[in-house]
């Protein structure tokens, strides 16, 4: 792969309009803009992140992770291009370049739009209505990849669809993304049938499409049928998202009275060198309040993933662009880092994210959803009767459900079904078993 193939300001469905002028704002910080101000982007605020929404403490959804994640990532996009400056003064990859920060801080805004109301427990939920609940009835009615897509539905595929598929009166090419932005989503980009033990893929049969036009137009190669390499800007926005889900996790517990003060410092101050421990200790002495002493470590601790993140990506900068690269940049960290940051994942996973609240909006999220899921597709699937004309009525009408396959029937209850927020799903849920009415 080449710089100055795969930073490329082309819109989907968009091409016949490419303009290539100079304008005050690259179309690259047009595609940051465009998020911000979008209603995808804003419903984030009311889906869980991992603890309850909302309480007395404030704690993190979707949004607040996703503007975090992009301020991290376009520190270490930045940092990145100050390292791979020299040698590069005016050529035409330093020039184009010059875009990585605007690009990869508008991915992670995006790399977590496509998930469904009540953290990763509703990915799960959706997935397995299709092989434990009333989904099982549906696999002889579409084809392998196509049972394959619902039996892993995927929060990251579900994201590129929402950026690019052509919506009921919405224009061609979706959101009209540039290439580079779209591609620097997509963390798994193969089909749902290579998605392995872990259930990851990039994109749906209905958007597969998409991604090769974006792929070939960005010489991103096809190693096998249905599995590309990544954009090497992936690898930033993951990053980002590993350091600020468990590091910012460890913070709201902390919060939550879920660990206490010294466990979150010991935590912490095991990403540094004794010297610099020291020195750390001695600037929290400063600070009375143990969440601004946590702040405090927290900030220097994100500071430090950024820099040895940005240099795994210099190290490996020739196997990013040969699509040869397996582990993380996480991964890639030096030995004190990597240890502290397991640490941390393992106090994370037998503390926080299977603490008692937690586990609660998990049982909840599921039965709520299982529950929509049931009615609506029965609903969607079945619309002559009278049930189910009620609830069509109440789809947005954005979602196709009125298309000729099962498969694009099922897709728009799955549109409809992700793109709630916590609070609305609750309130549909209640709605619809006669607990809510807008009189009583």
């Amino acid at each position: 792969m080449d710089w100055t193939r795969l930073i490329n300001d082309k819109r989907l469905g968009m091409e016949a309009f490419h303009d290539p002028r100079q304008h005050i704002r690259s179309d690259f910080q047009r595609d940051y803009d465009r998020l911000i101000f979008s209603s995808p982007f804003r419903r984030m605020q009311n889906k869980t992140q991992v603890f309850p929404l909302p309480g007395s403490i404030f704690v993190h959804n979707r949004l607040t992770h996703s503007l975090e994640v992009s301020s991290v990532g376009r520190s270490m996009a930045r940092e990145v291009l100050l390292r791979m400056t020299p040698g590069r003064e005016g050529s035409a990859a330093l020039e184009a370049l010059q875009n990585m920060p605007d690009i990869v801080a508008t991915a992670c805004l995006a790399h977590d739009l496509g998930n469904p109301p009540f953290g990763h427990s509703g990915e799960k939920t959706i997935a397995t209505w299709f092989t434990e609940g009333g989904g099982e009835s549906l696999r002889d009615m579409v084809t392998p990849r196509q049972w394959s897509d619902f039996t892993r539905f995927e929060g990251n595929a579900n994201s590129f669809r929402l950026l690019t598929h052509r919506f009921v009166g919405r224009r061609e090419g979706g959101f009209a993304m540039t290439y580079s932005t779209l591609a620097s989503i997509v963390k798994y980009p193969w089909t749902s049938l290579h998605a392995g033990s872990k259930g990851k893929f990039g994109f749906f049969e209905s958007e597969e499409e998409a991604y090769r036009r974006v792929a070939a137009e960005l010489g991103i190669p096809e190693k096998e049928p249905g599995v590309f390499a990544r954009h090497p800007f992936v690898y930033l926005m993951e990053a980002s998202d590993d350091i600020c889900y468990q590091i910012m996790d460890i913070e709201d517990s902390h919060r939550l009275g879920i660990l206490s003060t010294d466990e979150v410092k010991s935590l912490l101050l095991d990403f540094f060198e004794p010297a610099d421990r020291s020195r750390m200790e001695r600037a929290m002495n400063h600070l009375d309040d143990p969440n601004e002493q946590v702040g405090y470590l927290r900030s220097n601790t994100i500071g430090a993933m950024v820099g040895e993140c940005a240099g795994a990506f210099i190290r490996n900068e020739e196997q990013l662009l040969e699509g040869e690269m397996t582990e993380p940049l996480i991964r890639l960290m030096e030995p004190r880092l990597s240890e502290a940051y397991r640490r941390c994942s393992e106090v994370a996973w037998n503390r926080i994210y299977n603490a008692s609240d937690v586990v609660d909006v998990d049982i909840a999220g599921n039965r709520i959803l299982t529950y929509l899921m049931d009615v609506l597709m029965d609903a969607v699937l079945h619309p002559e009767k009278n049930a189910s004309r009620l609830l069509l009525m109440k789809m947005p009408r954005q979602y196709d459900i009125n298309a000729a396959g099962v498969y694009e029937r099922v897709q728009s209850v799955l549109d409809h079904v992700s793109g709630m927020t916590d609070v609305y799903a609750l309130d549909l849920f209640r709605k619809l078993n006669g607990h809510s009415l807008p009189a009583v």
